[in-house]
């Protein structure tokens, strides 16, 4: 019996590839499905089901395409109405693989088809639990993302919820294993924790929906209390993994389009495209095209450009490194985002090299920040999560989260200066490429963010958290 978990960092998404005697199955998939006919070349195997916890909201599974590709059953557990063909299974109903089986335990709540599937070895022994989004470590999946029917609240939704965890998980053995959809870093859940793995009995000890801390009332309220909206594009994923999507193949055949820097400058001009800027801060900071938006592959790219672009429909022409132009796509394409016309070939390079227009964004250092902090003619803010600046934040500052940086942009000034920083400099140069894309010009970005400043003498104020 082989069990393997894919964690992708990016989405903070866990997905699965079990096998046993020549047979395999892989639960929650991501679009780009060769990691799992790799692994089954590999060794031989047929995959046999493809298990999906429930829909998604936070990036496209690879469902429908591997089922395609390796003649498999998509699986999911009662309630489901994909349009497309699959098997919508019974709670409790039983699918083997090789020598193992996998049950599927029904578990609504996170939505209202969520389910677990629970995998007993070759003895019957029940060895670990696929939880989805119904049980993370530390933590357990959101109320309100749902494709709700009728009028079921999330307060409803959070209280079935504590049945299900407490109904159905928490009663398995101690050693059962926990792999969870997500792990820290995922909006799909408050708090998680930082590893991806565990046991049951660790989380009986340390998940407040498990260890009797809450009663159900004051569970449902932790749950659904302080909750923030979520991006925007998490409905149209939901409608995606549902309804069906085109293959990851076709999408980079005909987004892998090098354009020159007059044929990008044409394009950008006639017709609603927005300029995707994917490489270091640091590169952007210091030339950009013009209301182009900045957000960096390397870092939390693909929600990012979700929570900031929010239309997976949107055309979008990337400047990125031609090395990187398929990761790019891929990545895009794993939140829905289908609509690359194409790539500046040869990057910024080739667009000053055609004498065309560059901007830049002032960025300085936490010691020069320190410096200049008296201005009565500046004033700071801090894009970091609402949670990280109750946390500690320097005084006075003004914390307008990255998410709504749109939807403030009339509290920053005109004049005088806008100093913008976050933790560490990557969510705060992508607030400035809003900002200035929306005609604010007067940024000063803090290099290093909250981290660096924190090394300085500059007056911060701590533990503002609320009970």
């Amino acid at each position: 019996m082989k069990v393997e978990q894919i964690y992708t960092n990016c989405l903070a998404q866990g997905s699965y590839y079990i096998e046993s005697n020549g047979e395999a199955a892989v639960i929650d998939p991501l679009r780009d499905t060769f990691h799992y006919t790799d692994l089954a070349q590999q060794s031989n195997s047929k995959i046999k089901y493809v298990f999906e916890t429930h829909f998604h909201a936070d990036f496209i599974s690879g469902h429908v395409t591997l089922a395609k590709i390796t003649n498999s059953e998509i699986i999911y557990g009662p309630n489901a109405n994909p349009d497309f063909s699959c098997i919508v299974a019974e709670d409790n109903q039983v699918f083997t693989i090789g020598d193992i089986s996998i049950t599927v335990l029904h578990t609504p709540g996170h939505t209202l088809e969520s389910s677990c599937f629970l995998l007993k070895d070759e003895t019957g022994k029940e060895h670990c639990l696929f939880t989805g989004d119904t049980l993370f470590l530390g933590d357990v999946g959101r109320p309100d993302l749902a494709q709700k029917k009728g009028s079921i609240t999330k307060e409803e939704l959070a209280g079935i919820l504590y049945d299900s965890v407490n109904e159905k998980i928490k009663p398995l053995p101690g050693d059962v294993i926990i792999y969870p959809g997500h792990g820290a870093g995922s909006q799909c859940g408050k708090n998680m924790m930082k590893e991806t793995v565990d046991t049951l009995e660790n989380q009986r000890n340390v998940n407040y929906v498990l260890n009797g801390s809450l009663s159900k009332e004051e569970f449902i309220h932790e749950l659904t209390h302080d909750l923030q909206a979520p991006p925007k594009y998490f409905s149209a994923n939901v409608k995606l993994n549902k309804e069906g999507y085109h293959d990851l193949s076709s999408i980079l055949e005909k987004s892998n389009r090098p354009l020159s820097a007059e044929e990008f400058d044409s394009i950008s001009k006639e017709k609603e495209v927005v300029i995707l800027d994917v490489r270091h801060q640091d590169d952007f900071a210091n030339s950009h095209i013009p209301n182009s938006i900045f957000v960096g592959l390397d870092g939390g790219f693909a929600p990012w450009v979700g929570s900031v672009i929010s239309d997976v429909h949107q055309s979008l022409l990337l400047v990125v490194d031609n090395n990187r132009v398929e990761e790019a796509i891929t990545r895009l394409c794993r939140v829905g985002f289908d609509n690359v016309i194409g790539f500046l070939d040869g990057g910024i390079v080739s667009w000053k090299n055609s004498n065309k227009e560059v901007k830049s964004i002032t960025t300085i250092t936490a010691q020069d920040f320190e410096e200049r902090i008296g201005s009565s003619e500046s004033v700071i803010f801090d894009v970091r999560g609402a949670g990280e600046y109750q946390s500690e934040h320097i005084i006075d500052a003004i914390n307008i989260p990255l998410n709504d940086i749109g939807d403030d942009i009339f509290e920053f000034r005109v004049d005088g200066n806008n100093y913008i920083h976050c933790a560490g400099g990557y969510r705060s140069m992508i607030a400035n490429s809003i900002l200035k894309s929306k005609g604010i010009h007067n940024l000063i970005d803090v290099k290093g963010g909250f981290s660096s400043i924190k090394s300085t003498a500059i007056p911060t104020i701590e533990n503002m958290c609320s009970n």
